[in-house]
């Protein structure tokens, strides 16, 4: 481990009471499918990921067979291998490339398609390694109105097409369609008067499948906020009975302590038990060094600050190659003895400056809090979102990988 003074705290002790519940708010005979794509959100994918299958989770999610083979080999590293009752399946959720489909199937990784080229590429390994029929799960993605990966059903679009990738589906084929999913564009909108028409179009997609023959076992949508308001979780749970299936939906943000703004017809919303949810991660560093300005003195690149009276400063070394928004230059703070200490000027590549002239205690090697709590005093990583115009996903993810997370209470 890196001597460097700058390090993340990963809680997997609240990351798992995040978990169960969630698990308690979904609906009866349904699932979860956590999400820990990213690098689980930026709290460290083989931390976080063989916690969770350690502790119940059946399916996780990640982006590619790369994240794929990382968390497998996590998962068994820690004693949770395949054929065991505790493995996880692991949904790779942007599909794949060539040169990918022998990762897929030698780490039992479950690929989600939409493209002929993907049943293309896993049909070709498969019969390179004499696969018998049905015996290559994957799952297929119906898009319904976001645009972006899955084959377009929306509007009555593409029934031609959905049908011609069903045909692949055959009994003599390797491929076996077990699970059917989608992506919701505004899940965070809470639709109390105006119906989800995604959830139209995935019915419509359903029923098409069914028609064609095809029975798969799951079917997936929604995140968080699909779980923690608003009437999806139930209508979604509704088409599962329907078509005979389980259903799976998928939360990040929320195992991770945090949820989106919600909104109902326009209006911010709280959905019950909000604050029960409990941020998983602190990210944290120490003063390296202190030095006193006079007033008109100036510190930074380009001198944006200028001491309005005599100054004491502190040195961090994290900047914004550690993930440190440089937005945050002369706007946001860090906790350091339990009070803000404002940033003072831009911040470095790999480092920042921050004002302790009103915490005079402040010595060479004190903690400080860039995102946590401290004392009765706490930042999150929506507070950080807020200053720098982001959004806490982007501010968690973009924390750098030469920050070393670390397993704590």
């Amino acid at each position: 481990m890196s001597a460097r003074p700058v390090w993340a705290e990963i809680s997997l002790p609240r990351l798992l009471r995040n978990y169960q519940r969630l698990c308690q708010a979904v609906p009866p005979e349904a699932g979860l499918l956590p999400i820990v794509k990213a690098n689980a959100y930026g709290h460290g994918l083989v931390l976080c990921g063989p916690a969770l299958a350690a502790n119940g989770a059946q399916w996780l999610g990640v982006t590619c067979a790369e994240e794929g083979m990382a968390l497998r080999a996590a998962c068994k590293a820690q004693g949770v291998a395949p054929g065991q009752p505790s493995t996880p399946r692991i949904l790779l959720m942007s599909g794949l490339w060539a040169g990918q489909a022998e990762s897929v199937l030698e780490h039992h990784l479950t690929p989600v398609v939409w493209e002929p080229g993907h049943l293309d590429l896993l049909e070709a390994a498969a019969a390179r390694r004499g696969m018998p029929p049905q015996s290559l799960p994957v799952h297929l993605e119906i898009d319904t109105g976001m645009s972006r990966q899955g084959i377009r059903v929306a509007g009555g679009v593409g029934a031609a097409e959905l049908d011609l990738l069903l045909a692949r589906f055959h009994p003599r084929s390797c491929l076996r369609l077990e699970g059917v999913m989608t992506h919701f564009s505004a899940p965070e909108t809470f639709l109390s008067t105006k119906e989800n028409s995604q959830i139209a179009s995935f019915t419509a997609a359903v029923d098409q499948i069914r028609a064609a023959g095809l029975s798969p076992a799951l079917l997936h949508a929604g995140n968080s906020s699909t779980i923690l308001a608003g009437p999806d979780a139930a209508k979604l749970a509704a088409l599962a009975a329907q078509a005979k299936a389980k259903l799976l939906l998928r939360p990040g943000l929320a195992l991770y302590g945090y949820l989106d703004r919600l909104s109902r017809d326009g209006d911010s919303y709280s959905p019950p038990g909000e604050q029960s949810y409990e941020p998983v991660l602190a990210w944290k560093t120490r003063i390296t060094s202190l030095r006193n300005l006079r007033r008109g003195e100036t510190a930074g690149y380009g001198n944006t600050f200028i001491a309005q009276r005599p100054t004491r400063l502190a040195l961090l070394p994290a900047g914004y190659a550690d993930g440190v928004n440089r937005l945050l230059s002369s706007r946001g703070h860090v906790l350091i003895r339990g009070e803000c200490a404002p940033i003072a000027g831009r911040i470095s590549m790999d480092q920042t400056i921050v004002d302790v002239t009103d915490v005079p205690e402040a010595a060479i090697g004190d903690e400080a809090v860039l995102l946590g709590r401290q004392g009765n005093r706490s930042i999150t990583a929506w507070d950080l979102a807020d200053l720098a115009g982001a959004i806490p996903w982007e501010v968690l993810c973009a924390i750098s990988s030469r920050v070393p997370r670390i397993a704590a209470s």
